[in-house]
C-alpha cells in the first residue's frame, strides 16, 4: 500500500484540498494517509476532515494519525511537508517588530527580514525531517509546501542525506490561468515556459496555437489603466517577461516600492497583508472544526496543486510535467550552483527530473541573484552555524537595505533574534540563551 505522510496535517483547509486531489485519482483511492501534527486538536480535525473527504470521493484509504513525526514518515513513499513553525504569534512578531523599526512588509514569508526569520525558526524542523527521512523512508520524495521555499529546500538537500526534495508552489499555474483569461484564450490550450527562483520566476514563453500572446497582453495593459497599477505589470513593462508571483509578494523582493508612500498608493500595495490572511486562517479553521463535528460535506473540489499529480505519476508511471523547486545543477547557468531554482520537471515512475533552461535571460538572472544572495546567506547561517550571516543576509535584502541604515538593521536583527530565540537553531540564539 502506498503511504503518503502529511507533516503539518493540522493545516486543515490545505490538507482537505490535497487529500481531495489525491483521492480524486482512482489509482490512489486505496493509499494510506499518515497524518501528523504536534497539535492534538488539529490532528483530530485533520483525521475527521480526511474521512469526510474520502466519503465524498467514494474512496477507502487507510487513514492513520501520528502525534510523533517519525512514525508518520516510517516507510512512507511520499512525504508532504506543510508546517508553519510558530503559527500566528510568530507571524505577528515578524511584522510588528520590523514595523517599529520603520520597515514595511506585505507577506514576509519568502524574502526580507520576515522570510529570513521564518526560515531560521523552521530550520530545526526541516533538518530533523531530512535526517529522519534518510533513515526511515530513504526512497521517498519530500514534497515541500512550506515557505520560504528556496531557503528550506536548500537546507534539506544541502544539510542532510535527503536529496530527493522538490518545493511546490502554485504561482506558475495561477499566473497562466489569470493571463489566459486576460487575453481571452482557453487556459488548457496555452503553451508556456517559466523559470527563475520561486516567487521570482518569469514566463519566458506564452503562446496559443503558435501565436505569441505577449502582444495581446500588451494591448490589454495599454487599454486598462488599472492594470498598470500592479507591481508585476510595472516589472513586466521593464523586463519584458511577466513575473509569476503576485504583486503583493513581488513588491517586497525589490528596493523600489515599499519605502515610498506614493508608490504604495500608486500600485495599491497592501502593507501587512499576511497578518490579515493569518487572522482569516484562524477563523477558517474554527469554521472547519464546526463543519467536521457536524459531518458536513467538505466540498473538496480539485485544486491545481502539484502534489497529487506527482504522486500519481510516480505510482503509475504515466508521465507528467510540473514546475518544481530543485537544486541548481546547471539548470539555470546564470544563477549560483547549488541554489534552489524553479524550473519545469518531468515526473514518472523513475522519479522527478528537472529540465535545464540554458537560455535564461541575463537581466532576469541578475535580478534573481539579488534574491539568491539573501537565500544563500540565510542557509549558510544555519548549516555553517554562523550567526553573523543572519545580519549579512538582512544587509543585502533589497527592501531592508533600501529602508534601514546599518545600525538600524543590526538593532532589528537583534530584537527578532531575541523574540524568536526558543525556536531558532541553538547556534543562532542570543549569547545569553546559550549560557542558560
Amino acid at each position: 500500500m502506498t503511504k503518503i505522510a502529511f507533516i503539518g496535517a493540522g493545516s486543515v483547509v490545505f490538507t482537505r484540498n490535497l487529500v481531495g486531489d489525491i483521492l480524486d485519482f482512482p489509482e490512489l483511492r486505496g493509499v494510506e494517509l499518515a497524518l501528523h501534527d504536534i497539535d492534538a486538536g488539529r490532528l483530530e480535525s485533520a483525521e475527521g476532515m480526511s474521512r469526510l473527504v474520502a466519503r465524498e470521493r467514494g474512496a477507502a484509504p487507510r487513514i492513520t494519525t501520528h502525534p510523533e513525526r517519525r512514525s508518520a514518515i516510517d516507510g512512507a513513499d511520499h512525504v508532504i511537508n506543510m508546517v508553519q513553525i510558530g503559527g500566528h504569534d510568530a507571524t505577528l512578531k515578524d511584522f510588528e517588530i520590523p514595523a517599529r523599526h520603520g520597515l514595511r512588509q506585505t507577506i514576509a514569508d519568502t524574502l526580507g527580514i520576515g522570510g529570513i526569520f521564518r526560515a531560521l525558526r523552521t530550520a530545526p524542523h526541516m533538518l530533523a525531517l531530512g535526517r529522519e527521512m534518510a533513515e526511515l523512508s530513504p526512497r521517498a520524495w519530500l514534497l515541500n509546501y512550506t515557505n520560504p521555499m528556496p531557503m528550506l529546500c536548500w537546507m534539506v538537500y544541502g544539510g542532510t542525506a535527503t536529496t530527493q526534495v522538490v518545493g511546490l508552489c502554485h504561482s506558475v499555474q495561477h499566473t497562466v490561468e489569470q493571463l489566459a483569461g486576460l487575453v481571452g484564450v482557453p487556459e488548457d490550450e496555452v503553451t508556456f515556459l517559466s523559470a527563475g527562483i520561486n516567487h521570482q520566476a518569469f514566463l519566458l514563453r506564452l503562446e496559443h496555437a503558435g501565436e505569441d500572446l505577449y502582444p495581446r497582453l500588451d494591448e490589454r495593459i495599454a487599454a486598462d489603466p488599472e492594470l498598470r497599477r500592479r507591481v508585476r505589470v510595472a516589472l513586466y513593462e521593464r523586463l519584458r517577461y511577466y513575473p509569476t508571483e503576485s504583486s503583493e509578494h513581488a513588491a517586497e523582493y525589490v528596493p523600489w516600492f515599499m519605502r515610498h508612500d506614493r508608490e504604495l498608493e500608486r500600485f495599491r500595495i497592501p502593507v501587512d497583508e499576511y497578518v490579515r490572511r493569518s487572522e482569516a486562517n484562524l477563523g477558517e479553521y474554527a469554521h472547519a472544526r464546526e463543519a467536521i463535528a457536524r459531518g458536513d460535506t467538505m466540498g473538496a473540489e480539485r485544486s491545481n496543486e502539484y502534489a497529487s499529480i506527482i504522486i500519481r505519476a510516480m505510482e503509475t508511471g504515466e508521465p507528467a510535467v510540473i514546475y518544481g523547486n530543485v537544486r541548481n545543477d546547471g539548470l539555470l547557468p546564470g544563477l549560483p550552483h547549488g541554489c534552489c531554482v524553479e524550473v519545469p520537471c518531468v515526473v514518472d515512475r523513475t522519479g522527478l527530473r528537472p529540465v535545464a533552461v540554458p537560455e535564461y535571460p541575463p537581466e532576469l538572472a541578475a535580478l534573481n541573484r539579488t534574491f539568491a544572495n539573501v537565500v544563500e546567506l540565510t542557509v549558510r547561517a544555519v548549516l555553517d552555524e554562523r550567526p553573523e550571516l543572519v545580519r549579512h543576509a538582512a544587509m543585502l535584502d533589497p527592501n531592508t537595505a533600501a529602508t534601514l541604515t546599518l545600525d538600524e538593521i543590526d538593532a532589528l536583527c537583534a530584537e527578532l533574534t531575541a523574540a524568536h530565540a526558543e525556536q531558532l537553531p541553538a547556534a543562532l540564539r542570543p549569547v545569553q540563551e546559550l549560557v542558560t
